[in-house]
């Protein structure tokens, strides 16, 4: 699964037996697999500069993960002739160990293995200066998403509308790359070329029909261009002075004559337009798919750390001064496990609050002061963090 609980109990001697016991319940019983989650000692300051903390590390937790799973949406849509190949390029690059700074992580095994970027977030710091840290470093990340993605967006969107005039029936499609200028009349005062689109149940009754549609039409002048499912596109040529009683007449029969004067500077816009796009394109997919990769894995790694920062804050406030806890990551070993994991838990630190443990069985038991919904807290500090990031 990709799913981990993120919890901690008081570091003194009767609560880290409990964790042994955690421990060893989960492992019998096949439950998940259990590992210590290291956080560094920060500067504490006042209790109440860290519930005005723990609020904001509320809001920018929800922040990071939102940005993290634009980004990941992001790498989809750009990768759509490679979509089996999306999670090769979400990765936390570095992390584990000083000396694997270099290799490609997944995000399983630097969730797993994380340590605190000292370098990049120095404990010794004041929390609220780390906190301030990881939110411009988010904040610039999503400003340049937002500009990036933006104009990859309106290239694919221009592309799109050319390829979908290209794909079209023979009523709407583009009919640039169909025609040739040896199928026309040109710049003749009095003849001109028309292209009708005639039923594939009646080309017969077009070639026997078309001369006699009206006066002054060309013989043999009619020539099938182009085909798709319901038709063909045939060229007719004819004096002008004719050209709205013909339409009348084809109307009548079925055929429809398509609105196009053949432009030969105007095709050669259109087809330099395709190729100027599809260049343009394929010149922004490689940085930009760059991009996404380095700033997904910022992104991931500092959504990590702000859980680590949650766990120290809301322990700190649950548990108390001096600062003694024992973070635990969980790592349920199927979904249909869970329901069991969290009767486990809530048994081995029923102790830590019975009001919480007790109401988890009663909802309608509300915990004072608790602004959180009671399914939300548990007699231990606890976070979720779910790497399903493109479900």
């Amino acid at each position: 699964m990709s799913e981990f609980w993120l919890i901690s109990a008081p570091g003194d001697k009767e609560n880290l037996q409990a964790l042994e016991r955690m421990n060893s319940v989960t492992s019998k019983s096949n439950l998940s697999h259990n590992t210590k989650f290291a956080i560094p000692d920060f500067k504490v300051g006042t209790l109440d500069s860290l519930v005005g903390l723990s609020d904001e590390l509320g809001k920018l937790d929800t922040f990071a993960e939102s940005l993290i799973k634009r980004m990941a949406q992001s790498v989809v849509e750009v990768m759509e002739d490679s979509k089996g190949k999306v999670h090769e390029n979400l990765l936390a690059n570095g992390g584990l160990k000083e000396k694997m700074k270099c290799l490609k992580i997944d995000l399983t095994s630097f969730v797993t293995h994380f340590e605190w970027d000292m370098a990049k977030y120095p404990a010794k710091q004041p929390l609220v200066n780390v906190v301030d840290t990881l939110a411009k470093q988010l904040a610039q990340i999503e400003t340049d998403l937002k500009s990036r993605t933006a104009a990859y967006s309106v290239l694919k969107a221009n592309l799109e509308n050319l390829e979908k005039k290209s794909t079209g029936n023979l009523f709407t499609r583009t009919l640039s790359d169909i025609v040739s200028k040896e199928d026309f009349v040109l710049d003749s005062e009095y003849l001109i070329t028309l292209l009708v689109i005639v039923p594939k149940s009646s080309y017969v009754q077009w070639q026997k029909t078309y001369e006699s549609l009206s006066d002054m039409v060309v013989p043999r002048s009619t020539k099938l261009i182009a085909e798709d499912n319901e038709g063909g596109l045939f060229t007719v040529t004819l004096f002008r002075k004719v050209i709205e009683d013909f339409k009348v007449k084809a109307k009548e029969n079925k055929f429809i004559v398509r609105e196009f004067y053949y432009d030969e500077k105007e095709i050669k816009r259109e087809r330099e337009e395709m190729t100027r796009l599809l260049s343009d394109k394929k010149q922004q997919y490689g940085p930009l798919l760059r991009w996404l990769k380095v700033n997904f894995s910022e992104a991931f790694i500092a959504w990590i750390h702000i859980k680590a920062l949650r766990v120290f804050v809301e322990s700190v406030l649950r548990y108390g001064l001096p600062v003694n806890f024992q973070a635990v990551l969980l790592q349920p070993h199927k979904k249909s496990a869970t329901k069991r994991l969290r009767e486990v838990l809530n048994s081995v630190f029923r102790h830590l609050d019975e009001v919480a443990a007790s109401s988890i069985l009663d909802a309608s038991v509300e915990i004072p002061g608790l602004q959180l919904s009671n399914q939300d807290y548990f007699p231990y500090v606890y976070f979720h963090i779910d790497l399903s990031l493109l479900d």
